[in-house]
């Protein structure tokens, strides 16, 4: 009885164990395989679809006051 529960934690234990080394490969396979060849890794074309394009404003010029405005502040 003492074995079943001193196997029953390492037994769960393993289980996890492989299940998050699973999620782990699912995620960067890819890259590991593409490094274990010595190739650059090349995202698929579906991800560059979802890349946030990044706007930059225009820059304003810089405005002095003129000389009334000068005075009044």
């Amino acid at each position: 009885m003492t074995a079943l529960l001193g196997s029953l934690p390492f037994i769960a234990t393993l289980w996890l164990l492989v299940v998050l080394g699973a999620a782990i490969l699912e995620e960067s396979g890819a890259k590991i395989a593409a490094a274990l060849k010595g190739e650059p890794f090349k995202k698929p074309s579906s991800m560059l679809a979802e890349r946030r394009v990044r706007v930059r404003l225009a820059s304003q010029e810089v405005r002095r006051a003129n000389a009334p405005l000068r005075a009044a502040a």
